[in-house]
């Protein structure tokens, strides 16, 4: 059973495929009303940075499991947080209140600091530009239920590589699977981290490092694109503007694609991808997003010890 969801590292193939069972269970429940496994139980979701999608699908899963929410939507401003309190101590206290704690933190390992010291669950939702286990989630079972299969493809990792948390989550995930070939496409300055390449070295996962998307559109089955996030470049707005609409998808990208293909991206999109691909039935994005509510109904089960 799981506990805490702090990394993408933790989980091996067999918990995978089992946090795939359980998704595939919870969007037949959705389809029928929901479920009561979590009546009586309180998810606290504790956001220090901007969401939509992650916050609001956990707590929409919370309360399709029949559990109940307590939400703070910016910590950082409208918590004790902004009278010099630490996060640990702010962990300490949801203790005493909910039973399960959903943390987004600006910091690299603040998920890992928090469930060091709760008894309750903690569920990463995203540190800064380190990882984010539930979108990988996420992304990896939209994968498979949109090809079927997992082992053997290849993806394209394109845009803010090394700011970019969900690529990073993904890239230690795909690395559990057999004959996965990854291929990172971004600019020198936003090149993927070199710990996650020594990661898939030392697991013998094969892959290449471009700078031309049209090189690898034709051969690859996924186009994970990325936002270039401004966010992360601080006051070095000239890096952030040499960096943008360096790949684009649109209509001409589509030509190149595998008619078999998949374009995903984890949102918010801002024009790395036109709005006149969203009605090609290979933009899997949309389905992407709403495949996360299930995956996050199956991870609040998973963790809170109500399989059924």
């Amino acid at each position: 059973m799981l506990h805490h969801v702090v990394e993408a590292q933790q989980f091996d193939r067999p918990t995978l495929e089992e946090v795939f069972r359980l998704s595939t269970e919870m969007e037949q429940l959705v389809r029928q009303g929901g479920d009561t496994r979590c009546v009586g139980r309180i998810m606290a979701t504790l956001f220090y940075e901007p969401s939509t999608r992650t916050r609001f699908s956990f707590e929409a899963a919370m309360l399709r499991l029949g559990g109940q929410v307590i939400t703070t939507e910016n910590a950082g401003e409208f918590s004790s947080v902004a009278k010099g309190e630490t996060l640990e101590d702010t962990i300490r206290i949801l203790n005493g209140y909910a039973d399960v704690i959903v943390v987004r933190h600006y910091e690299v390992g603040a998920a890992q600091r928090a469930a060091k010291v709760s008894a309750v669950p903690v569920i990463n939702a995203g540190d800064g530009p380190g990882q984010h286990p539930t979108q990988a989630l996420l992304d990896l079972y939209t994968i498979q239920r949109e090809l079927g299969r997992v082992d053997g493809l290849q993806v394209a990792m394109v845009g803010d590589l090394a700011n970019g948390r969900t690529v990073r989550s993904l890239a230690y995930l795909l690395g559990k699977f057999r004959d996965v070939r990854i291929r990172f496409v971004a600019p020198p300055l936003l090149r993927m981290k070199p710990d996650i390449l020594e990661y898939l070295q030392e697991r013998g996962v094969a892959y290449s490092e471009e700078e031309l998307l049209e090189r690898v559109l034709p051969e690859v089955d996924v186009v994970y694109q990325t936002r270039i996030q401004k966010e992360r470049f601080g006051d070095r707005l000239a890096d952030y503007e040499s960096c943008r609409r360096l790949y684009v998808i649109n209509r001409a990208s589509l030509d190149l694609l595998k008619p078999s293909a998949i374009i995903m991206h984890p949102l918010p999109r801002v024009d790395e991808i036109t709005m006149d691909v969203d009605d090609d039935p290979r933009a899997a994005y949309f389905r992407q997003a709403q495949n996360g509510l299930y995956v996050r109904m199956a991870l609040l089960a998973l963790v809170l010890g109500s399989k059924q």
